[in-house]
């Protein structure tokens, strides 16, 4: 058995540390800077591109190798460099297939470059079962940071939370279970997201169900299917009770009045390596809970009108904009659903949050909605929407329909030069925590005029109103509503 150095062993220790850290946590960054040695304020592409100049001359000095020339730890750490090696070395075409793969659609993109990859891996002693599998681990790594970075704009603390939370979604917080462990036992993991319209549920949905595990054959240079099939959404409030069954698990042909022919429902529709997303689930009444109550318990359903037992092998992510506790208190949903249903519970935040945390996130998504409507002309747009937004509408405004709202606020402005607001955006509990306020004494009477601004201001979207109706100056009634 071969030996390396004492400080190789504590160059990859480092490494691995770093490897195995959320790539969305400030945690990150730092670990690879004290890795690679950069300096403080490096910027992340620095930083990255060090780090890897150093793990190639590492790994160059210790060439030719086999991880199984060395024992224990000192091979696994070696592996751990050669894993980071490759991935980094592939990112590029990575990206690209992803982007490849989206034209494409449902038909698998060739992906040579992984055999090449594979060949490499192979040579560094790793078996060709681990192998196939460490690249379709680098495609999925790389799907999940594509999808969660680009889906979910903006740089708010709760946001990056939320960012976060997503990735161990994906991989679990500590991802070396994951590769050991969990790569193909996520099915039993399922997802409640909750947040108010509006706020991006479906996104986050969408980031969680094109990122899951798709293995890689290295006969066909090809991964086993498309990420395209991955995601199947349905919104439950849309279907009738009577219909919804059948919109989940299908329908035999004369099954019931009108089953002419052959359903697939969404559950035979949804790849093994995908995703089930039930928008709506606070919708649905007590016997379609049970039926899919049925399907997490045992991976099992029957089409309405058959008796076979269909197996289910994707994960399932549910949402709703309604409060579960209250739910479940009043008794329209089920407990027992509810704990099958919560292996992770992620609470989307409010656009009121977001730029209460950081005031720049309000600018963020309108450039970002902009740059879709328009492509590269969104700079000309970008003024003069922001100006009528910050002019009418302080950081006070409650944006009841959230991301959802302001993109048809920017529209409006775009078309009309003006955007009212929307009268029902003072939260449900402002009076009565205006009142308790006023019962305790706790307000001074800058206070109180501040605390009715905002509420006025909140219910009719300008600062010009809310002056005419307190018979202050606007200036004023702008201080008191952004304070």
């Amino acid at each position: 058995m071969k030996n390396i150095s004492a400080g190789d062993v504590e160059f990859f220790q480092g490494l691995e540390k770093s490897a195995f850290t959320n790539p969305f946590s400030d945690e990150r960054v730092e670990s690879d800077r004290r890795v690679a040695g950069s300096a403080a304020g490096a910027s992340f592409a620095t930083v990255l591109r060090e780090l890897l100049e150093e793990v190639d001359r590492r790994l160059d000095a210790l060439s030719p190798f086999k991880a199984g020339d060395f024992s224990g730890e000192e091979g696994e750490l070696l592996t751990i460099g050669v894993l980071f090696q490759q991935y980094h070395r592939c990112m590029p075409q990575l990206d690209a297939l992803i982007e490849e793969q989206i034209r494409v659609g449902e038909e698998s993109c060739a992906a040579p470059f992984a055999a090449e990859t594979f060949d490499t891996l192979f040579q560094y002693g790793i078996s060709r079962a681990e192998a196939a599998r460490y690249i379709a681990i680098f495609y999925q790594l790389r799907r999940a940071f594509y999808f969660i970075s680009r889906s979910l704009t903006g740089e708010s603390p709760c946001m990056k939370q939320l960012r976060k939370r997503l990735w161990d979604n994906i991989f679990t917080h500590d991802i070396r279970w994951y590769v050991r462990c969990l790569w193909n036992r996520m099915e039993d993991f399922s997802t409640l997201l909750l947040g108010e319209t509006g706020t991006g549920k479906g996104a986050a949905a969408f980031a969680i169900g094109r990122s899951g595990f798709i293995p890689f054959n290295p006969s066909t240079k090809k991964f086993s299917e498309s990420f395209t099939r991955a995601f199947v959404p349905i919104n439950l409030s849309q279907y009738s009770e009577a219909l919804i069954e059948s919109e989940l698990f299908g329908h035999r042909k004369g099954a019931f009045t009108g089953a002419i022919e052959k359903h697939d429902g969404v559950f035979s529709r949804c790849s093994p390596h995908g995703a089930i997303f039930l928008d709506e689930i606070g919708e649905v009444g007590e016997p379609v809970q049970i039926k899919l109550l049925q399907v997490l318990q045992q991976r099992t359903f029957s089409p309405v009108g058959s008796h076979e037992q269909v197996r289910f092998e994707g994960r399932v992510i549910a949402a709703t904009n309604k409060s579960i506790s209250a739910l479940r208190r009043e008794g329209a949903f089920r407990d027992d659903f509810y704990y099958r249903l919560c292996s992770d519970q992620i609470t989307v935040p409010p656009l009121r949050q977001r730029i209460k945390e950081l005031p720049s996130e309000l600018d963020t998504l309108v450039e970002h909605i902009l740059r879709r409507m328009s492509g590269e002309t969104w700079k000309e747009l970008r003024e003069p929407v922001l100006a009528v937004l910050k002019k009418d509408f302080g950081r006070g405004y409650g944006w009841p329909g959230n991301v959802r709202e302001l993109e048809q606020a920017v529209r409006c402005i775009l078309l009309t030069g003006s955007y009212e607001g929307d009268d029902l955006a003072v939260p449900r509990d402002a009076s009565e925590d205006l009142m308790a306020a006023i019962d305790n004494g706790s307000l001074t009477v800058r206070d109180l005029t501040a605390a009715y601004c905002k509420r006025l201001h909140a219910r009719h979207g300008n600062y010009g109103e809310v002056a005419r109706r307190t018979g202050l100056d606007w200036r004023t009634v702008k201080r008191h509503v952004d304070s």
